[in-house]
């Protein structure tokens, strides 16, 4: 199992008032799957990818993806990991407004040790012709494609994508959808997608659901192209 996930617990406060963002959650995903994580506002779905992306750690249970055990690693191996395994895309881009977006990749890549090449990742991605434009010059939907390409030029095994289309127009939500299933289909990357958007379910393997922190529901799913939802 490529990722495994088992009673993991992240609570706040201490005695009566223990808040749980996550309460005994367990999980496991295939690699190469899209897996979308269903849930409200305060459902801990955004707790759940910060344990996966190794930026917050368990209070309790395991998290392991690929063979690593996140729940054992120091800090020093947690930035190894994250610095080699995982892509993050945030839902505010995280953008620098004052480098290009061909630098605002490469400096993802700088620190990579086995990047995907730079120009030949914006061709893909659509932003050829963007590439020596600054943060601010572009649409969200062109941000968002900046910042998936920061993320992916790493050549990360697994890509976390937080609330992706959050910030966007349907147009723009699904061009960057479409660009998220193009990356798996390519580059067999493991992608979990966070939401509160029940339609985007529809392009996933695999969906979750979780409540207070709870997961209430995990089903294999016959995912469609992104072309035939109605996002």
């Amino acid at each position: 199992m490529y990722i495994k996930v088992e009673n993991a617990v992240r609570k706040y406060g201490t005695g009566e008032n223990t808040i749980f963002a996550l309460d005994h959650a367990s999980l496991e995903l295939e690699k190469g799957e899209i897996c979308v994580i269903l849930g409200p506002s305060g459902s801990g779905k955004s707790t759940l990818l910060n344990l996966l992306g190794g930026l917050d750690p368990a209070d309790e249970g395991t998290v392991t993806v690929d063979g690593c055990e996140l729940t054992s690693y120091s800090k020093k191996q947690l930035g190894e990991y994250r610095r080699g395994k995982v892509g993050i895309v945030f839902q505010t881009y995280n953008l620098i407004d004052e480098l290009t977006v061909r630098e605002n990749v490469r400096v993802a890549a700088e620190i990579a040790e086995q990047p995907l090449d730079v120009d030949e990742l914006l061709s893909e991605l659509g932003l050829e012709k963007h590439k020596t434009h600054f943060p601010p010059e572009l649409s969200g939907g062109q941000q968002q494609r900046c910042a998936i390409a920061r993320a992916l030029v790493k050549n990360p095994s697994i890509l976390l994508c937080d609330e992706p289309t959050g910030a966007l127009d349907s147009r723009s939500s699904r061009d960057v959808l479409e660009l998220l299933q193009k990356v798996n289909r390519k580059y067999h990357t493991t992608i979990v997608i966070i939401t509160h958007n029940e339609a985007i379910s529809g392009m996933a393997d695999r969906v979750i659901r979780i409540h207070d922190g709870r997961i209430t529901a995990n089903e294999e799913n016959v995912k469609k192209d992104v072309k035939e939802l109605a996002i």
